[in-house]
């Protein structure tokens, strides 16, 4: 029974909204985080909306040459 509840939430969170998965978020330079973005960062998207979130850096990343 349990394992049905937890394919069942899956498939829920997969289908709703603006989820654009992991794939797209990290093509796009991002990182999918659990609850919130960090110090320096945004929410571009939902990884799995609403409890994972696509958060990219504010400021493009700088190489030292």
């Amino acid at each position: 029974m349990g394992i049905l509840v937890l394919v069942f939430i899956f498939i829920s969170l997969s289908q709703h909204g603006d989820a654009h998965g992991p794939d797209s978020c990290n093509q796009g330079g991002g990182l999918c985080r659990v609850g919130s973005c960090i110090s320096g960062e945004y929410l571009a998207q939902f990884c799995f909306e609403p409890v994972i979130l696509c958060c990219k850096n504010l400021s493009p990343a700088t190489t030292e040459s």
